[in-house]
């Protein structure tokens, strides 16, 4: 692989890693959503891919295919079937919700809102990352910025959505910025490390999943509004 292929191929790659966190923002629909997340996760496997190939390193195509099957496959699986699990019970006059459990529909920003604040967001990590891709321009430093542009934006997402799936999302899009910073930052990561985090996402994952269940089979609904409720 040439260095101008690697270069195009790269850029491409963190274009739709970049490209699936905005439009996480953009939708509504939750399971359209977990679908992008799994787009993500094939773009974040993609990038580690490239700099095994360009770098001969057989210990980065292996995490590539974890990263593959993992965040591509396994999370996403599991987080639709935390949506579709559990049916509703409308026996809890309080906890009777007027809206689809299947969408995020009332956020605390809005559509246009939530653009705008992406836009301004990746601005903001191009600014702060530039002294770093000074310091050692090479094609995986110059796309650092976009790695750190997902991680405010997942974190926008985690702090502005009220669906407890949508807030799940928004803490694996920030997990996935960090790999990917430091995949680009320090060209991988050892495979013992990557698959330890990888386990403890998964894991936190499964413990996510039964507590929308049982949030679900509590109040009729996954929307954090109605924990606050219990306060009263």
């Amino acid at each position: 692989m040439t260095d101008s292929v690697y270069t195009q191929l790269l850029d491409l790659a963190c274009g739709a890693f970049l490209l699936a966190a905005v439009v996480v923002l953009w939708l509504r629909q939750l399971s359209s959503i977990v679908q992008v997340f799994a787009l993500q996760g094939v773009a974040l496997a993609v990038v580690a891919a490239l700099l095994g190939l360009h770098e001969d390193r057989l210990g980065l195509l292996a995490v590539a295919a974890g990263i593959g099957l993992l965040r591509a496959g396994a999370l996403p699986r599991l987080m639709l079937r935390a949506l579709t699990a559990g049916t509703p019970h409308r026996s809890h006059p309080h906890y009777e919700e007027d809206v689809s459990e299947s969408r995020e529909t009332r956020p605390l920003v809005n559509v246009a809102a939530s653009l705008l604040s992406a836009a301004l967001l990746t601005l903001l990590a191009y600014a702060v990352s530039r002294p770093l891709v000074e310091l050692h321009s090479t094609p995986a430093t110059r796309a650092l910025p976009v790695g750190l542009a997902v991680v405010l934006i997942g974190f926008f997402t985690l702090v502005t959505r009220r669906r407890a799936l949508a807030q799940v999302v928004g803490f694996l899009l920030l997990d996935n910025g960090i790999t990917v910073t430091a995949f680009l930052a320090a060209s991988g990561v050892p495979l013992i490390v990557e698959l330890g985090v990888s386990f403890d996402v998964l894991l936190a994952v499964l413990v996510l999943q039964i507590l929308t269940t049982r949030m679900r089979a509590a109040f009729g609904g996954t929307g954090i509004d109605d924990l606050r409720e219990l306060r009263d």
